[in-house]
């Protein structure tokens, strides 16, 4: 993040020197380049070309891990990232009000001088544009009444998805006899929580697969035998592996906090969001009792809206329609 901007304003300088077509319409970049830096470091006659920033995550409301102390200046590059972009696109609308309202504590940290006019003018360059899934709508038939429910958990494996209240809740149901099957998919990096390796010998009985599926057919595919996706993050933007496993016929179970509300129909809410960790085995036990499955309709309007907001043809049109925007000046 510090030094991406001097490689990428190098390699832009090559490639705009070496198209026939002249210099570019617009530059899309995401939150992980410094936008001011970029534009510094461009030849001084193509530094007018637009640019717009992509917020997929920020560095101000990422959760850091209570041994760790927040380095504010990624904080404030994005912050200035904002301000040099021509326009500023976020994934989500509670990704673009809890990272304004991060940047106002941001400023309320600086002992003088403080510019808390940028924040409205950010706000004004501002909209909100979530990502294209790329991932079909599977209609589901009902399965053999005496199935074991299928719990599936398509994460990364990381401190920030907060596994531990997930596999407490796991745990419990395995102690008192509830039957259950287990997936255990998303990224896994060279480290993660040590619950991961706990609960796999723990909950051996339960799980039918546990690990990265690098094939992308053959994930979507996992998806579809699962019946419910859980999250217990602390961290979400948009959530693109929650938007799948809705896609593919999974009943969604998530915390009522950061992004989850603005995915799921309000008036599925009560059935689809838990309020705190300590629900979760409830509503687990619930689900598996059969108590609080979706109706047919309900989980048809769910997929509908997830399908209708989120496809790679909506998505994209309008992200077409943003870019055009710019390339037309």
């Amino acid at each position: 993040m510090r030094g991406a901007a001097i490689w990428f304003a190098k390699d832009a300088n090559d490639w705009l020197r070496k198209n026939d077509r002249g210099p570019a319409d617009v530059i899309l970049a995401n939150d992980m380049l410094s936008i001011a830096d970029l534009r510094a470091l461009l030849p001084a006659d193509y530094r007018n070309i637009p640019i717009i920033c992509y917020f997929h995550e920020n560095q101000l409301t990422y959760p850091i891990p209570d041994e760790q102390e927040r380095d504010y200046q990624y904080g404030m590059t994005n912050l200035t990232s904002c301000l040099a972009a021509d326009a500023v696109w976020f994934n989500s609308r509670f990704h673009l009000e809890s990272f304004l309202e991060a940047a106002e504590e941001l400023l309320d940290k600086m002992p003088d001088y403080v510019p808390r006019e940028v924040l409205q003018e950010i706000r004004g360059k501002a909209d909100v544009l979530p990502p294209p899934v790329a991932a079909g709508r599977t209609r589901r038939e009902a399965g053999p009444p005496n199935q074991p429910m299928t719990i599936l958990w398509c994460h990364r494996w990381e401190y920030d998805k907060n596994p531990e209240p997930f596999f407490s809740a796991l745990m419990r149901l395995d102690e008192e006899g509830y039957p259950f099957h287990l997936v255990l998919v998303g990224e896994q990096f060279r480290t993660a929580p040590l619950v991961f390796a706990n609960m796999r010998n723990r909950l051996r009985a339960h799980i039918v697969h546990a690990g990265f599926l690098p094939d992308r057919a053959d994930y979507l595919s996992m998806l579809s035998r699962c019946d419910v996706v859980v999250s217990t993050a602390i961290q979400e933007n948009f959530g693109i592996a929650v938007v799948e496993a809705i896609l593919a016929g999974c009943q969604p179970l998530l915390p009522n906090r950061l992004v989850y509300p603005e995915l799921i129909p309000p008036r599925l809410h009560r059935a689809c969001l838990y309020p705190c960790d300590a629900d979760l085995y409830e509503r687990l036990r619930a689900l598996i009792d059969g108590h609080a499955r979706l109706s047919p309709g309900a989980a048809d309007e769910l997929q509908s809206t997830i399908e209708c907001r989120y496809s790679v043809a909506t998505a994209l049109r309008r992200l077409d329609e943003g870019l055009a925007c710019f390339g037309n000046r």
